[in-house]
């Protein structure tokens, strides 16, 4: 818990010195997200797109978007789920007084592990799976969003990182099953 503070304290101590730096950490930690999945929106429409002639028509991104959500809405509406009834962590703004707080938030729902880390890591393991480069841009994009959750004061740094990383393990293996059907599909 001191580390987990002391690592708070550097990336929230930050908070309420720029008001550039608070609209940029509000916009990752609130919006960023939102970016994401408009950017797979746009995997969608372009799947329905004319194909060129020399690949055939095919659902790459359609499977792609859809195994992503399969994994991302898993790990957060079935695994952190279960991890929040089973504990409960007070958010750092109400445990620690000196926080900066940039956004209104529920000071009864317990922070750990964080449902945005596991849901945008989720997401982005599957898409790397798929494609390393666009993958890597989703990748930057999560550990933004989960940095500026904790500039915001909204979460400890353990709780981001082991949404992270419960993201990221999930979305592994669902990328493996996912994998091995559509292997056993074609066969």
């Amino acid at each position: 818990m001191i580390l987990d503070l002391e690592i708070f304290n550097v990336i929230n101590g930050f908070a309420g010195k720029w008001p550039w730096l608070d609209s940029l950490g509000i916009f990752c930690a609130v919006y960023l997200g939102y970016i994401l999945l408009f950017c797979l929106v746009l995997f969608l429409i372009k799947d329905f797109l004319p194909q060129e002639q020399s690949r055939p028509a095919g659902k790459k991104y359609w499977r792609m978007v859809a195994e992503s959500l399969v994994a991302a809405l898993f790990v957060r509406f079935v695994l952190v789920k279960i991890f929040y009834q089973l504990f409960f962590r007070f958010r750092p703004f109400v445990y620690y007084s000196n926080a900066h707080l940039l956004l209104p938030y529920n000071s009864g729902a317990t922070s750990f592990p964080s449902g945005h880390a596991s849901f945008y890591f989720a997401l982005s393991t599957i898409i790397f799976g798929y494609n390393k480069k666009i993958g890597i841009w989703f990748y930057i994009a999560s550990f933004l969003i989960i940095i500026a959750r904790i500039f915001v004061g909204v979460h400890w740094p353990s709780d981001v990182i082991v949404g992270a990383l419960s993201g990221i393990i999930v979305g592994w293996i669902l990328n493996k099953i996912f994998k091995r059907i559509n292997v056993l599909k074609k066969i």
